[in-house]
C-alpha cells in the first residue's frame, strides 16, 4: 500500500518525460547493451553531498551512475555490474525486477542510461524512470532493510525527480521565473504559520537581505542558506547581552525545509523564535551589525569555497551600501 500511494504521486512526473521513447525512432539514435546514445550534450551537473545529477540539453535530468549507487545506499560497482549485464540475454532476477518496474511506468525497459559525451569522456546518465525503477527495487524489493534507498525515495516521490534535480543544480526549464525565487517562495510558504505568536523567526525577518541577494545573482537555497549565518550569530549575541533578562525567554518551534533541501531529512528543524518585545533589538542589531560587519564576510566565504561567483559576492556586497544623499545646491 504504502509503495502505491508513493508511485501514484510520481506518475505525473514521469508522463513529460515519455517523450523521450519518441526518440528512439530518431536515426540519429543508437541502442547498444542497454544504452542510448545520443548526440545531447550535459549542459549543467553538479555533486551535492556525494550525488552526481545534472540536465541533458533537452531538459532531460539525470543521476550518475556513482550518484544513483549512493542514493541507493549500494557500492557503484554494484551498478557497474547490472549495465554491463543488462541486455546481454541471459536476465537474472534482479534485472527482471528492475525492468518490470520500468515498463509499469510506460517506459522502454531495454534502456538502463544514455551515453553522453563530455570533453571527449563517455558519461553514464541515468534518466528519471530509471532512478526510481532501482531505488523502488532498493527500497522494497531487496531482502535486507535499506533505510537510506528508502528515504530518497521518498524524498524524490513527494518533490518529484525534475524538481529535485533542478533544484539541486540550479537550473531553470522555462526561463520565466528564477529558481531562487521559487526556493524563497517555498521557505516563506513553510515558515509562515510556524511561529507561535507573540514571537518572530529570523527567517521571516531578513527577507529585506535575501531579496536584493537574489536580485545581485546569488542563488540562495538549497546550498546558501544565509538564516543560518544570521541566527548562529543573533543567539550570540542574545545570551552575551543576557537579553532574556530585558525581553522574556525565546523559544523554540518546528520549522521544515522544502524537501529538496540538504537539511530536509532531518526535518523538523527546530531553531529559536524570539519575543515581539525584542523586535526592535534584533533589527537594529541586523541592520548596524550583521549587514555591516557579517554578512560581508559570509558572501566573501561562499565565493571563496565556489558557492557563488567573487563578481556576484561583489555586487550584492555593493547592494548593501548604504547611498549617500546628495544635498541640493544653494
Amino acid at each position: 500500500m504504502f509503495r502505491a500511494n508513493f508511485s501514484s504521486q510520481v506518475d505525473h512526473h514521469f508522463n513529460q518525460l515519455k517523450r523521450l521513447d519518441k526518440l528512439t525512432n530518431n536515426s540519429s539514435l543508437t541502442t547498444t547493451n542497454g544504452q542510448l546514445t545520443f548526440d545531447l550534450e550535459i549542459v549543467v551537473e553538479a555533486e551535492v553531498d556525494g550525488v552526481g545529477m545534472g540536465v541533458l540539453g533537452d531538459g532531460t535530468p539525470f543521476l550518475t551512475l556513482r550518484g544513483l549507487a549512493r542514493m541507493c545506499g549500494i557500492d557503484h560497482t554494484t551498478l557497474v555490474k547490472l549495465t554491463s549485464e543488462w541486455g546481454d540475454g541471459s536476465v537474472k532476477a534482479r534485472e527482471k525486477k528492475i525492468r518490470d518496474l520500468i515498463k509499469a511506468q510506460g517506459f522502454d525497459d531495454t534502456v538502463f542510461f544514455h551515453a553522453v559525451k563530455k570533453n571527449g569522456t563517455i558519461h553514464h546518465a541515468i534518466p528519471a524512470h530509471v532512478c526510481m525503477a532501482v531505488l523502488e527495487y532498493y527500497a522494497f524489493e531487496v531482502s535486507t532493510d535499506n533505510a537510506h534507498a528508502l528515504r530518497s525515495y521518498r524524498i524524490l516521490a513527494k518533490k518529484g525527480f525534475s524538481d529535485f534535480v533542478y533544484a539541486q543544480v540550479g537550473y531553470n526549464p522555462d526561463g520565466k521565473v528564477s529558481l531562487a525565487w521559487q526556493q524563497f517562495h517555498d521557505r516563506v510558504s513553510l515558515v509562515a504559520n510556524a511561529v507561535p505568536a507573540g514571537y518572530f523567526s529570523v527567517y521571516q525577518e531578513i527577507a529585506g537581505m535575501i531579496v536584493p541577494m537574489i536580485n545581485a545573482g546569488v542563488d540562495v537555497g538549497p546550498h546558501i542558506v544565509p538564516d543560518i549565518s544570521v541566527g548562529q550569530r543573533w543567539s550570540k549575541y542574545w545570551i552575551a547581552e543576557d537579553l532574556e533578562i530585558l525581553h522574556g525567554p525565546r523559544k523554540k518551534y518546528l520549522h521544515d525545509y522544502p524537501v529538496y533541501f540538504p537539511q530536509a531529512p532531518s526535518n523538523p528543524q527546530t531553531p529559536y523564535c524570539y519575543p515581539d518585545e525584542a523586535l526592535g533589538e534584533f533589527r537594529k542589531w541586523f541592520r548596524e551589525t550583521y549587514i555591516g560587519s557579517h554578512l560581508p564576510e559570509y558572501l566573501t566565504g561562499q565565493a571563496r569555497i565556489g558557492k557563488i561567483k567573487p563578481a556576484i559576492a561583489t555586487k550584492a556586497i555593493d547592494s548593501f551600501k548604504r547611498k549617500a544623499i546628495a544635498s541640493k545646491p544653494r
